[in-house]
């Protein structure tokens, strides 16, 4: 008789969220999950098959062999989908994050490491877009890179992401220019996407979750190498963010923290804030 093993997931489910960006458009892209049931099935040998005992045990004993993989296999697949803490987790994270490119550098003097993004990192937004000019900033010691996924709110425009349990956390996000504007070219810069009081208008919410009127402390204008970025500072809640544009994309570094953070380490927060270029 055929044994069935069935495994299933929970019924298909999606999640959405909307997002306020430059000219009505959506700076963060939605995403969608799928869950569809799959089936494996087993059948034994055919019952006119004739073995001696001893190849009977064997193939009985390969049979209980290959039966206990497959419900090993299933079990794994279970656990990492529901996110059960078991010693298979771990190698199948390990697996999810096998891509994934180191850029940080040795530790200086006074501890602080850069990062760079690699030239080899997978990312980009679909056939037809040009490789992601890397960028760079500097972060202490103790900061370490988050792993993003697709399913995160921004999609594959969050591009990267850190966090120090200590001082707080920081992303980046890579937005092709075309979600504002077509007809700023392949070589855009963040003046023609906006004013500083537009860009932080526009993508400030995305930060902070909220309208940021109020809550600008502060809104410089910086240039390095030729190219100019817009800085602010939020409050509440404590967020600093630099926006700049190249090539066919805008850069969007953004730094946020606790206020016992902000309080205690705000002079490391605002020198990851202003170590951060595109090369």
């Amino acid at each position: 008789m055929a044994t069935t093993i069935f495994t299933t997931c929970s019924p298909p489910c999606r999640y959405q969220h909307r997002q306020q960006v430059v000219s009505c458009n959506h700076l963060l892209l939605n995403s969608s999950q799928d869950c569809r049931a799959s089936r494996i099935k087993i059948t034994p040998n055919s019952r006119d098959n004739t073995c001696s005992p001893h190849e009977e045990n064997q193939t009985s004993s390969g049979s209980l062999q290959r039966r206990s993989l497959l419900v090993s296999g299933l079990a794994l697949v279970s656990a990492s989908a529901l996110g059960f803490p078991r010693d298979g987790l771990a190698v199948v994270k390990q697996g999810l994050l096998a891509g994934r490119v180191p850029g940080l550098s040795e530790p200086d003097e006074q501890g602080w490491r850069t990062y760079r993004r690699p030239d080899d990192k997978s990312g980009g937004h679909g056939v037809g877009w040009s490789p992601i000019i890397p960028y760079l900033f500097s972060v202490p010691q103790d900061w370490e890179e988050v792993p993003v996924s697709i399913a995160d709110l921004g999609g594959t425009e969050l591009d990267l992401r850190f966090a120090s349990a200590k001082e707080g956390r920081l992303f980046v996000v890579v937005a092709p220019v075309l979600r504002f504007a077509d007809n700023l070219g392949d070589n855009a810069t963040i003046e023609q996407i906006g004013t500083p009081e537009k860009v932080i208008n526009a993508f400030g919410p995305e930060v902070i979750g909220d309208n940021v009127e109020g809550k600008v402390l502060s809104m410089d204008v910086v240039e390095h190498s030729g190219r100019t970025y817009y800085q602010f500072e939020l409050e509440p809640p404590h967020a600093l963010i630099t926006a700049t544009a190249a090539g066919n994309r805008l850069y969007l570094f953004g730094l946020t923290g606790s206020g016992l953070q902000w309080k205690r380490h705000y002079k490391d927060l605002k020198k990851i804030a202003d170590s951060f270029r595109v090369v």
